[in-house]
C-alpha cells in the first residue's frame, strides 16, 4: 500500500502586512516540498490593500482569501483552521520565508508520534544569525527564547509565529481561547492547554524560517487587551496563588476592573470543563521547565 504525503492547511492571519504578505506567500509555494499545501490568508480588517495582490496572483487557485473585520489574532486563527481543507495545519505569520522541506520534517513529528505540536527555529529576515528555539516563560511571565540543542527537544511555549498541529489535536483542546479579542498571550495560553491535557510540544532546531521581527505593531494594540487575556488565561489554567500573582502583573489600569470583566465573560464554566480534559497539573509544567511563577 503506497503511502500518500501528508496534506497541510497553512493559516496567516493578516493585518496591515504591506508587501509582506506577498512575500510570505511566494516563499511558501517556490520552496520544494513533497507535501500538498493550501494558503489560508484571514484578512482580520486590513486598511492599507496588503492582500488587493490575491486576486491576480499566479497561485491564487491554492489560496482561500477570508475578509473580516476585527476578529483579533486568535479568531483570525480559529476561523481559518475552520475553513481548512486538510488535517494538519500550520499557524504562521503573514511576514516570513521559508526553507526547502521545511513543512515535509516538521509533519514527519507528527505523523511518526514524536510530538503533538512541533515548532521550527525561528531566525530574523534581517539578520538570519539571530535565531531562537521555541519559547519558555520568565517570573514576570513575559517570553524568552530558548538556546540551541542538537536535536528535537521539549519546549514550554510555541512560538505563535509558527506551530505545527494535527487539527484533530488542536479541536481537542479547543483551538485557541475565542475570548481573546485583541493580541497577547494566544500562545502561551494555547501551549499550556496542550501540555495540560497531556500532549508534546516539541521545537526541531534543525529546520529554520526566517520572520520580521518589528518593534511595533502596524494595528492599535492596548495594555487593557493584553491584560485582560493575562488574566483570561490565569482563570483558565492556573491555581490560586498564580491568579493572584498574576493579578499582581497588571501595572496599566485597573486589576479589578479586568478581572470583573474575565469573569463576567464566562471563564469558570470553561475552567470546569478544562479541568476534567486534564492529565498534568500546571505546577507540574512549570517544574519541568523551571518557570518560576
Amino acid at each position: 500500500m503506497v503511502k500518500h504525503p501528508p496534506k497541510v492547511s497553512v493559516i496567516f492571519p493578516v493585518r496591515n502586512e504591506g508587501k509582506n504578505v506577498k512575500m510570505t506567500l511566494d516563499s511558501l509555494f517556490l520552496v520544494q516540498t513533497n507535501i500538498e499545501v493550501e494558503a489560508i490568508i484571514v484578512d482580520d480588517g486590513s486598511t492599507d490593500g496588503c492582500c488587493d495582490f490575491i486576486s491576480t496572483y499566479q497561485n491564487k487557485q491554492r489560496v482561500n482569501y477570508i475578509r473580516t473585520q476585527g476578529l483579533g489574532p486568535a479568531q483570525a486563527r480559529n476561523l481559518g483552521a475552520s475553513k481548512a481543507k486538510y488535517p494538519y495545519l500550520a499557524f504562521c505569520d503573514a511576514h516570513m520565508t521559508f526553507e526547502h522541506f521545511w513543512l515535509d520534517r516538521l509533519v514527519f513529528f507528527l505523523t511518526s508520534g514524536y510530538s503533538d505540536a512541533v515548532c521550527p527555529a525561528i531566525g530574523s529576515i534581517d539578520d538570519p544569525k539571530v535565531i531562537g528555539y521555541g519559547q519558555s516563560l520568565t517570573p514576570s511571565l513575559k517570553i524568552k527564547w530558548n538556546q540551541k540543542r542538537k536535536n528535537l527537544f521539549e519546549t514550554a511555549i510555541l512560538p505563535g509565529a509558527c506551530i505545527i498541529i494535527s487539527k484533530k489535536v488542536f479541536e481537542d483542546v479547543e483551538r485557541f481561547d475565542d475570548g481573546f479579542s485583541s493580541w497577547g498571550f494566544e500562545d502561551v495560553e494555547l501551549s499550556l492547554k496542550l501540555w495540560l491535557f497531556g500532549y508534546k510540544c516539541h521545537c526541531e532546531p534543525n529546520v529554520k524560517v526566517l520572520h520580521l521581527f518589528r518593534i511595533s505593531h502596524p494595528y492599535k494594540v492596548n495594555y487593557e487587551g493584553i491584560y485582560y487575556n493575562l488574566i483570561r488565561m490565569a482563570y483558565l489554567h492556573f491555581d490560586d496563588a498564580r491568579i493572584k500573582k498574576a493579578r499582581s502583573l497588571v501595572i496599566h489600569g485597573s486589576p479589578s476592573k479586568i478581572e470583573k470583566k474575565v469573569l463576567a465573560d464566562g471563564v469558570l464554566n470553561k475552567r470546569a470543563r478544562y479541568s476534567k480534559k486534564q492529565k498534568r497539573l500546571v505546577d507540574e509544567i512549570f517544574k519541568t521547565f523551571s518557570i518560576y511563577f
